[in-house]
């Protein structure tokens, strides 16, 4: 997912995958993540979805505190902090992201100068650490402690553009800040050096005192969490409670909550891919199978949380490749085709290597016309659940 420079480039844990025959993990794949995101709105929805759950919180001071599991393009989070500002327009926010791609950091802060305008009362922080210690904004190694990148940013002005002067200039910092390399282990991509980036107004420095992170601090507890898509499917249930819904549980405060939103399987995109790969279905872990898993992981602080997986009429949702209805006839255009292809295989988390067959012999692009033609166009299913930490 990371990036080098300022434009898209070959990835160095893809070069090395070409060097070591490392498997190539799909959501490294960064072309066809942006066109998926500018193509389906999953991350206007789920914005809405984190809106409502915005809503319910009872902030206390100094200020609301949220974290982005998972920062991506910056879409969702933007959204979110608007959201923060409709319902607590005068309470001082601290947003944490956590995102290890240098590009979608680079996205991310592309879309914050005007949250600095509307909501002067913001500290932004952004950091690449793992999910067990990005809440914290610390290492929990002791030996990578004093290795901490940490930079602060006042930004001057009364203005969002001169916000944007001051944020486009930060690509040094954040090409040191955000180098990557691949774990030996997994291929996954890992920081080179553990990196937090807080963001905020000088003018507001006074106001911010209490809120702004410092080294040393202790853990932040947070009013809302939002982990949305944050695992591949596949993983079993346990990895996905030990690595990364406990962390963020634990990191809730009294009342504080954790939405989470994963991908549900059961629509069009899964139709196109078992006509393909008879039987194929990477969702079998579903909501229930996961808070079971985080019950056990939690062990004897389970009961300090509502833990209840809610109905499919509360859990489920969807939202929609954009498409025009003209787009959808006897004939489909090609771009469209594309698109739809390419929604499919992200989604489902089909790996490259799997794809040469189906995109040689052309059957790829006959499943995805005949499923486009039945269903007039293609949706996908979503669950979501909400875990909080009860009042004390």
């Amino acid at each position: 997912m990371a990036g080098s420079g300022g434009s898209v480039q070959t990835k160095p844990q893809e070069v090395s995958k070409q060097a070591d025959n490392t498997p190539f993990r799909f959501y490294d794949n960064r072309q066809k993540y942006l066109a998926f995101v500018n193509t389906c709105n999953e991350k206007a929805v789920v914005a809405g979805k984190a809106s409502d759950e915005i809503s319910q919180l009872a902030p206390r001071p100094p200020a609301l505190r949220i974290f982005d599991a998972g920062m991506g393009d910056g879409h969702v989070l933007s959204r979110l902090m608007a959201s923060v500002h409709r319902y607590y327009p005068t309470v001082p926010l601290l947003a944490v992201a956590k995102e290890i791609s240098l590009e979608d950091v680079r996205l991310g802060l592309e879309k914050m100068p005007d949250r600095f305008f509307e909501h002067p009362q913001t500290v932004l922080v952004i950091t690449n650490l793992a999910y067990k210690d990005a809440p914290s904004l610390m290492p929990s190694d002791p030996e990578q402690v004093a290795d901490v990148n940490w930079q602060v940013v006042r930004l001057r002005g009364r203005s969002s553009h001169e916000y944007v002067e001051q944020i486009e200039a930060l690509s040094p910092v954040l090409a040191h800040g955000w180098q990557t390399k691949p774990s030996p282990k997994t291929g996954n991509p890992i920081y080179v050096r553990p990196s937090v980036l807080v963001v905020y107004r000088e003018d507001y420095e006074f106001l911010l005192d209490s809120v702004v992170p410092q080294v040393g601090d202790d853990p932040v507890e947070y009013d809302f969490i939002l982990a949305s898509q944050p695992w591949r499917a596949k993983m079993s249930a346990e990895f996905k409670a030990e690595k990364v819904l406990a962390p963020l549980a634990r990191a809730l405060c009294p009342g504080g909550r954790l939405l989470t939103v994963q991908s549900h399987g059961d629509d069009p995109p899964l139709e196109v891919v078992q006509k393909l790969w008879p039987g194929e279905n990477p969702f079998t872990v579903d909501r229930f199978a996961l808070l079971h898993a985080l019950e056990d992981e939690l062990g004897n602080e389970a009961g300090d949380f509502n833990l209840a997986a809610p109905p499919d009429k509360n859990a489920l949702f969807q939202y929609q490749m954009h498409t025009l209805p003209s787009e959808i006839g006897e004939r489909i255009g090609t771009s469209t085709l594309f698109a739809a292809w390419n929604a499919v295989i992200y989604v489902n988390q089909v790996e490259d290597e799997r794809l040469d067959e189906v995109v040689q012999n052309g059957s790829y692009l006959k499943a995805t016309q005949e499923v486009l033609k039945k269903h007039g166009g293609l949706w996908f299913n979503d669950e979501k659940f909400v875990v909080s930490r009860r009042h004390q």
